[in-house]
């Protein structure tokens, strides 16, 4: 499985999205070929989106701490 990020384009009264040769390759995609896609709608604000996604081995409360004592020496 690869993940795409694209434009959705209109083709006449619908509208439709390109997949670049190298991905079709890559996936052993051929015409005629039933293939399952996963709409999403991209934000363009990346710091909203990665917002949460990492997951710290430890609490934050005792990360802050952590920098509160390299940076005051505390």
């Amino acid at each position: 499985m690869q993940e795409l990020k694209t434009n959705i384009k209109k083709w006449g009264n619908s509208y439709g999205i390109v997949v670049p040769i190298d991905v079709l390759k890559k996936e052993k995609i051929k015409e005629g070929d039933k293939v399952t896609i996963f709409v999403k709608k991209s934000n363009n604000n990346v710091l909203r989106e990665m917002f949460g996604s990492f997951k710290f081995k430890k609490p934050i409360n005792e990360l802050m701490k952590e920098v509160d004592k390299e940076l005051y020496n505390e």
